[in-house]
């Protein structure tokens, strides 16, 4: 098995997708402001934009789609048939994974944050009111280990394809043998009797 550049275009696209995704949402993160009712003495919240919940969540599809791929092409490293040399890529597996699962986490989470709205706060005139919004960072850090998640699953594919195939070899006298090396004088008594 050979490593294939279609598979790299792809899922390199798909990450850095999602890496451009990641810093957009975390760019146009809703806000919120405290506004006072006008009916009566309580506050409430008002929020501008959710777009990031929806980049956010984008995202979080697409890396989901490109860990899928890099998974699917090398069946997961669990139903493959076993490695000639199966260190390197046993940890970069690993490796991979749990830099998927917290991308996928921030993101997630960032998303789900975002998209959290306060309705009431309370009575008008109480100090120290604030709306509840996502902390700043959040989509950044995903964005940062989006980009660390393309590195390990490129180089988890590129090193499982080299451990499955073993990698590169010198070949030495693996040539096409036309004579037998055991007796290097021909038989002739067969070709004299035509």
């Amino acid at each position: 098995m050979a490593v294939s550049v279609s598979i790299l275009a792809v899922v390199t696209s798909l990450h850095l997708i999602a890496f451009v995704l990641a810093v957009g949402a975390e760019r146009r993160r809703s806000t919120g402001k405290v506004v006072p009712d006008r009916y009566d003495e309580s506050t409430f919240c008002v929020y501008d934009t959710d777009v990031s919940t929806a980049y956010g969540l984008t995202a979080f599809g697409l890396l989901l789609i490109s860990h899928a791929v890099v998974n699917g092409v090398t069946r997961c490293l669990c139903f493959a048939r076993p490695l000639l040399f199966p260190f390197f890529p046993t940890l970069l597996f690993l490796f991979s994974w749990i830099v998927f699962l917290g991308a996928e986490a921030c993101l997630l989470a960032g998303s789900a944050r975002n998209a959290y709205h306060t309705k009431y706060r309370g009575l008008f005139g109480v100090k120290n009111f604030s709306c509840a919004t996502l902390r700043k960072g959040v989509f950044a850090a995903a964005a940062a280990i989006t980009l660390i998640s393309m590195l390990a699953s490129i180089l988890y594919y590129w090193a499982h394809n080299r451990a499955d195939t073993g990698g590169w070899h010198k070949h030495r006298n693996e040539g096409l043998h036309l004579t037998s090396t055991t007796s290097p004088q021909q038989k002739t008594h067969e070709f004299e009797k035509a």
